[in-house]
């Protein structure tokens, strides 16, 4: 085993911890976000790595971050994680007319953030069995990953979640998804405000450090490494298998983004020497992060309501993670930009012709591109999208148009081109039946049984004092 791995903050104020104590810890006691203090090369491990299942390529990724957990409790966490939980697995992959797909909604809660959150709520338990002590999660969610935290942690007796939703600006089933869930250890708060306000309450008290410790928060957010840990895992496999099919040297990937931890995970993933060649970001009509890695500029703007609620995002957490690096891992550099962001609401970096990063390739998709990219897709390939993977569709078809005469799966000049598909269409039915004119194709028999459950959630102010007594109220 190499050296263990330690991790910092992206703002430079706690000393180094290890794996454990950064899962516990989620957002960093400094306010910055917390990242491991080297990124392996995996180059040479590539050729093995191509023959494993997924939870043994789960194991082989995660054990280069995780050196003070066990390789044996590694490896069964990453067997459990990743076993009946997903059918038929965690991360297929299918061919979808010229391009592939990354179908990353087969867990219990039709979304990709199962993938994460199942072993977040697994880590969580592990540890806190060898601590002996309690954990008060609180969350923020804009769509998914409620419900994948709460089905990740529900019934655990050491744990309490304590989740955020924007009131009326989540889909009936995500909420319900959320709602339904009876078990006492589960609080849904809905917060009169956007995602962003919710996301802000949480920082502002796990930003509270005598609260933070004395109440026992940790963070199920992607600001928790572990999550984005998680989904680098998913790069690989679906990479390996896109190149299996082509024989492709490299794959061009398109991430629907909105937290932009999604296609961090993607971004880690080459850097340690996956074969992607481009990330493609995409963003609805919040598209502070397509202008970033266009302009340089990064403003924030009004929240529009839209066709895929999880991506209704202004203030992108795991941006930070991204800039610490833009910025040559300068920890007063990016303390500087943060605090600019705080004051003014814009930060800038210079940004050559072809924009701020020859890596990321940038792209907003409109409300009517999104409709039309699910109706499209239907129509000539029988394949059904949801609205958040139908806006990376959109975004890949406007950079990356499929050359004339291209094989399946060629998509531009010879190099295949994987969509990552975030969650099952079933979840946002309104949508698909705008764009299909049919209100038969999106459905699933775990979303239709939600109809049958009786919904639990309390509504509260956009005020962090006001949430903070709830807690205290439910915890005592």
């Amino acid at each position: 085993m190499s050296d263990p791995m330690r991790y910092i903050s992206t703002r430079g104020g706690i000393e180094p911890v290890d794996f454990k104590q950064a899962v516990m810890m989620g957002l960093a006691d400094d306010g910055g976000l917390v990242i491991p203090e080297r990124i392996p090369d995996v180059r040479d491990r590539l050729d093995h790595w191509r023959g494993l299942d997924y939870p043994d390529l789960a194991f082989e990724v995660m054990r280069l971050f995780t050196t003070d957990l066990p390789d044996d409790e590694l490896r069964e966490l990453c067997r459990r994680t990743y076993g009946p939980a997903f059918e038929p697995e965690p991360a297929p992959v299918v061919r979808v007319g010229d391009r592939y797909i990354l179908e990353l909604w087969h867990g219990p809660t039709l979304s990709f953030k199962d993938i994460a959150l199942q072993m977040l709520g697994n880590l969580f338990e592990r540890i806190l069995a060898d601590s002996g002590g309690r954990l008060n999660i609180l969350g923020a969610t804009s769509g998914d990953t409620g419900s994948a935290a709460i089905a990740g942690v529900r019934g655990h007796e050491r744990i309490d979640i304590f989740m955020l939703h924007p009131h009326g600006r989540v889909s009936p089933i995500q909420r319900r998804q959320m709602t339904t869930v009876p078990d006492d250890n589960v609080h849904n708060i809905a917060v009169e405000g956007s995602f962003d306000n919710c996301q802000q309450i949480m920082k502002t008290l796990a930003g509270d450090l005598d609260f933070k410790r004395r109440y026992s928060l940790g963070a199920v957010n992607s600001v928790n490494w572990a999550r984005v840990l998680a989904q680098m895992v998913y790069y690989f496999a679906a990479v390996f298998r896109v190149q299996a099919e082509t024989g492709a040297s490299s794959v061009r990937v398109c991430v629907p983004t909105g937290n932009f931890g999604n296609i961090l995970a993607g971004w880690y993933a080459r850097r340690m020497g996956a074969p992607i060649s481009t990330l493609i970001l995409a963003t609805n009509d919040n598209d502070i992060l397509a202008r970033f890695f266009r302009t340089g500029k990064y403003a924030r703007g009004q929240v529009h309501q839209t066709l895929a609620p999880a991506m209704d995002i202004q203030v992108a957490s795991n941006f930070e993670r991204y800039l610490y690096y833009h910025v040559g891992e300068d920890s007063a550099e990016l303390r500087r930009h943060m605090e600019r962001f705080a004051e003014t609401g814009s930060l800038e970096v210079p940004a050559a012709p072809g924009g701020v990063d020859p890596v990321i390739e940038a792209g907003a998709a409109t409300r009517d591109e999104v409709l039309s990219a699910i109706g499209r897709c239907h129509d000539q390939t029988g394949y059904l999208l949801d609205p958040h993977t139908a806006c990376g569709w959109a975004v890949a078809e406007s950079l990356v148009p499929v050359a004339a005469g291209a094989g399946a799966g060629d998509c531009g000049a010879g190099e295949p081109t994987l969509c990552v598909s975030t969650a099952h269409p079933a979840k946002f039915p309104e949508a698909v039946a705008e764009a299909t004119g049919r209100d038969d194709l999106a459905r699933h028999p775990e979303i239709d049984k939600l109809a049958d459950f009786e919904e639990k959630f309390d509504v509260l102010p956009d005020d962090a004092e006001r949430v903070r007594r709830y807690i205290v109220e439910m915890v005592g």
